[in-house]
């Protein structure tokens, strides 16, 4: 008699072990909300390190999405920014996925979610960050160099063929061109214009700070991002995603596909060409990888 009721007694264990054998996303004892890292300078490309594009992202974003019985998306955000067409494009995918899944999306910011980062956080129904990240830099910005004198002195004489006026606008080794600098502060001010509506349609009644404040190009720490209204809570993931779902939350990352998998798929990272492009690309990879580190020293990186 004993015995019987020590095995009835171990029975409940033994179903809770098997129960961790069967895969994550056919059980029912916990909520699911598979997560995906967005990490990089967005829409630079470099051989080792290529930027974030939707072209890179969005087979990751369909899965996370795909993923059975999830209850939201959670995205981990942690960019400086880039290219605002790329950026537009990720937070406009996030959006059209969630629609048709039904699905909340909760972003939470590591280090800094600012300028192209900060408009795909905007992706998210809730923004959560770090006392200490940086967001916001709602401004578009632009820069060149000047080397029409350094030619000069080298002996290097410019030799440049152009059909159309306005085809070597800008150029780094002709003297600047005032008309050709109001041009683009114009093209600027009508990026600008696009990124603060994305904002003000986003965030809505839940922004708190006057226009000449929070589209000035500043950004903030976690708490003053909070109190105008660019971020919800202070929080981070592991914290949130268990006090909203329980302690038993499953949090899959969801990453792209990478190494000998995707070799065999045919897959290549962005950027990445043969030996021979890569060595005649060394200058602009340089210049390349020089402008990214210029765009994470911005905000102390």
């Amino acid at each position: 008699m004993s015995e019987q009721i020590s095995d009835r007694a171990g029975l409940p264990n033994l179903i809770d072990r098997m129960k961790q054998l069967i895969p994550a996303k056919f059980r029912r004892d916990a909520a699911i909300v598979p997560v995906v890292r967005l990490s990089g300078v967005i829409g630079a490309v470099t051989p080792l390190r290529p930027g974030l594009t939707l072209a890179g992202i969005a087979k990751t974003l369909e899965r996370a999405f795909a993923t059975r019985h999830a209850k939201a998306v959670a995205l981990v955000i942690n960019s400086p920014g880039g290219s605002p067409v790329q950026s537009r494009q990720i937070y406009l995918r996030i959006r059209q996925l969630a629609a048709e899944k039904k699905l909340p999306v909760l972003v939470f910011v590591e280090d800094v979610a600012a300028s192209g980062g900060y408009m795909i956080a905007c992706a998210g129904d809730e923004i959560f960050c770090d006392p200490s990240s940086i967001l916001g830099s709602i401004g578009v910005v632009g820069g060149s160099f000047g080397f029409q004198d350094l030619i000069k002195r080298i002996g290097v004489e410019r030799r440049l063929y152009t059909a159309g006026e306005h085809k070597a606008m800008l150029d780094p080794f002709l003297p600047e061109d005032p008309g050709d600098v109001a041009r683009l502060k114009t093209l600027q001010r009508e990026i600008h214009a696009i990124f603060i509506a994305l904002v003000k349609g986003s965030r809505g009644a839940r922004l708190q700070g006057a226009d000449d404040v929070l589209f000035t190009g500043e950004y903030w720490a976690g708490e003053k991002s909070v109190a105008l209204g660019l971020a919800d809570k202070i929080g981070d993931i592991r914290s949130t995603l268990r006090e909203r779902y329980g302690e038993k939350v499953l949090t899959p990352v969801i990453a792209p596909a990478s190494g000998m998998l995707s070799g065999l798929l045919g897959r290549r990272s962005p950027g990445a060409g043969s030996l021979a492009d890569g060595i005649g690309g060394l200058p602009d990879d340089l210049i390349s990888a020089l402008e990214t580190r210029a765009i994470w020293a911005k905000f102390g990186f």
